[in-house]
């Protein structure tokens, strides 16, 4: 039997959202209901909301999410009714050109559930990557749901399911930062600090964060950074150099997704540095570096997609070093709110008031 919960869609580019009764069928093959328990309030949401992913409207908003699964489709063996899991949005499908060549971080068939959410007047919904998670039940597919220790904190674990991970994944996957190495961060919001808590975990041993508040600078410390710029008061690329002994850092993580932030990245990096864009671009911007500098600086360009995480491998490690208190996840959740004031969230993220605003149901 289908399922009425409460969820928050956005109806239309740039409205305000709304808390609407949503019907969650059964789990058919391959496909879990999950009890959301908490979901954190990502700019990707917001993104969404303004029509910059898609005009797929009404949209099911929240992918940022932790949860017990309630009922699981036929064929589904990984997980299985109380588990407490994390969900991801990039469930691999193990066997696309990627998978069979030992990539799955970057499968390009990942699954989502076939069927689908709908209104109570059979309007179907686009749940946000795949999940839909601002409702007090969804349904997914079951390889979304990766389980982790249910003794962890849920609103802390649940920012596993993207931007801590995207950032983390972004500094250690991705850019390969280890000991020793220099690193810097542009952007400084929840991405930007799960890069520069991946960086501390990994052994940098210089971390700059940069950014153009000083409120942000000082979480950033807060996850291990050793020094701070605020781009408003001093040239990114010369302070850089100047904290790297003249040579510019080994890994520059690019957390905002700009063209003149990314220039900064690409100039504030050593000679065989990796630049790593992680920050979501829109579909209108253009970038114009001097070819010559491209090739006569070598290194790497890369692009981070979810931190180019394997959910199954790292989801469950992380929550163990969050556990042990290696990873402060804790200090990302700046508040917990009800379900009908994602809204508000959406305004002091704006704002700079908050890390993460985390909805728990």
């Amino acid at each position: 039997m289908s399922q009425r919960v409460r969820g928050v869609i956005a109806r239309a580019k740039g409205k305000p959202v709304e808390v609407a009764t949503i019907v969650v069928p059964d789990p058919g093959p391959g496909e879990a209901v999950v009890q959301v328990k908490t979901c954190g309030v990502c700019h990707t949401d917001l993104h969404y909301r303004e029509g910059g992913i898609n005009d797929e409207f009404p949209f099911l908003l929240g992918h940022e999410a932790a949860g017990v699964v309630e009922a699981v489709g036929a064929g589904v063996t990984d997980v299985a009714p109380g588990d407490f899991v994390v969900l991801n949005w990039r469930a691999v499908c193990g066997a696309c050109r990627a998978c069979t060549r030992g990539r799955p971080w970057y499968c390009f068939a990942t699954h989502n559930a076939a069927q689908k959410m709908t209104l109570e007047d059979g309007t179907e919904l686009s749940p946000a990557l795949g999940i839909g998670a601002f409702a007090e039940k969804t349904l997914v597919h079951a390889g979304q749901c990766t389980k982790v220790d249910p003794q962890a904190r849920a609103a802390a674990v649940g920012l596993l399911g993207c931007g801590v991970m995207a950032g983390l994944g972004a500094a250690i996957n991705t850019g390969g930062v280890t000991r020793g190495d220099s690193v810097a961060v542009i952007g400084c919001g929840g991405v930007g600090d799960g890069a520069v808590a991946g960086a501390a975990l990994a052994g940098a041993t210089t971390i700059i964060a940069i950014d153009t508040d000083d409120r942000k600078l000082e979480w950033a410390r807060g996850f291990g950074a050793t020094h701070t710029i605020n781009a408003r008061e001093h040239d990114v690329v010369a302070r850089v150099r100047e904290l790297t002994g003249g040579f510019g850092a080994d890994v520059v993580v690019e957390a905002v997704g700009r063209p003149e932030t990314y220039e900064q990245a690409f100039y504030a990096r050593d000679l065989a540095g990796t630049v790593v864009l992680v920050g979501v671009p829109t579909p209108d911007m253009r970038i114009e570096l001097p070819l010559l500098d491209v090739f006569g600086r070598g290194g790497a360009l890369k692009s981070s997609w979810y931190g180019d995480c394997l959910p199954s491998r790292d989801f469950p490690m992380l929550t163990e070093l969050y556990r042990q208190g290696r990873l402060d996840l804790d200090a990302f959740v700046t508040e917990e709110i009800p379900l009908d004031q994602v809204e508000q969230a959406f305004a002091k993220m704006h704002t700079g008031e908050v890390l993460r605003s985390v909805v728990v149901l």
